[in-house]
């Protein structure tokens, strides 16, 4: 099978919301008036991102789904998605597996492929997503005050619980390994959250790299501090059990910088409070008040049930990290 033969039997589909879409030298996409395009792109590779051998149609998911996420992240709504990816050889099987998970997720969305590129290399996936929100009214890092509410979305750590599972340092069992690895595999990128909270969050970022560095990056971007309590973040049944016993140590790395949640962390005046849990309700999607930040720009302190701060936090995901 050719390149061309690749694109057009497994990637090729009618564009809904653009111009011209898969098929020529580039896509062409019209926003809607009065839009803004917001824009990001994420990189997979095998290896460093996912385990050889993770399952196509998952994968397929999530190298769509850590994309979305950052445009939640921003209040937009995903419309356009281009894919670049390297493949050591095709494999017919993989490629359709792959293409239905990331076509099902798209369709979910009402997102568009519009273009990309494909060449033989170590498997490595690229996707760059656009989106619109209304001019002015992104969500951004940057405007969190002191004495804004700190609130976090879903449930944190199980996606790096299932890692450390994988990799030899805890073991999990039964429905605490399924439910663990399903977290890694298919993460649910909060879209409706994310449009919810235009005009009631002040300031926005996904999870991605761990609580402590991504939430780290709101503070140094707005200019304050934050005091969250360990005991208010929600985590699975899953973790709390290894958090009560020998891999204590290794569960609160996961809970608090472990990565690959894709929850969205958000701070909001306290007077929106309210409209944010009936928010939740609505999305029927768990969104908890973990602390509240602080004039100072005095970084992020974590305390434990006793109120004491501890006194060393875990170092959120880093590519380049020594």
């Amino acid at each position: 099978m050719t390149e061309f033969e690749l694109i057009e039997r497994y990637f090729r589909r009618p564009a809904r919301n653009a111009v011209l879409g898969v098929g020529d030298d580039a896509a062409l996409i019209a926003p809607s008036p009065g839009f803004e395009i917001a824009a990001s792109v994420d990189m997979l590779v095998e290896g460093r991102h996912f385990f050889p051998g993770t399952d196509a149609e998952a994968l397929g998911h999530k190298t769509l789904a850590v994309n979305l996420s950052d445009l939640a992240a921003m209040g937009a709504t995903p419309r356009w998605a281009l894919l670049a990816f390297a493949l050591p050889s095709v494999d017919e099987g993989w490629l359709a597996a792959f293409a239905r998970g990331f076509f099902a997720l798209a369709d979910a969305h009402g997102v568009d492929l519009v273009g990309g590129d494909t060449t033989r290399g170590p498997r490595n996936l690229c996707v760059t997503v656009l989106g619109e929100v209304p001019a002015g009214r992104a969500l951004r890092r940057s405007g969190a005050r002191g004495g804004d509410s700190i609130w976090v979305s879903g449930k944190l750590g199980d996606a790096a619980l299932a890692i450390a599972h994988q990799s030899g340092r805890i073991r999990l069992e039964g429905a605490d390994l399924v439910d663990c690895e399903n977290a890694l595999a298919r993460p649910a990128p909060r879209v409706a959250l994310g449009l919810g909270l235009r005009g009631i969050a002040s300031a926005v970022i996904d999870v991605s790299d761990g609580l402590v560095g991504d939430l780290g990056h709101v503070l140094d971007a707005s200019q304050i501090g934050a005091t969250i309590d360990l005991d208010l973040l929600p985590r699975s049944s899953a973790l709390e059990r290894q958090l009560g016993g020998a891999a204590r140590e290794i569960a609160l790395q996961c809970l608090l910088a472990g990565g690959d949640d894709y929850e969205l962390c958000f701070a909001a005046p306290r007077a929106r409070d309210a409209a944010i849990v009936t928010l939740g309700d609505r999305l029927g999607l768990p969104l908890t008040r973990i602390g509240i930040a602080t004039a100072q720009h005095a970084g992020l302190e974590v305390r434990d049930a006793t109120g004491r701060p501890l006194e060393r936090l875990p170092h959120a995901f880093d590519h380049f990290a020594p």
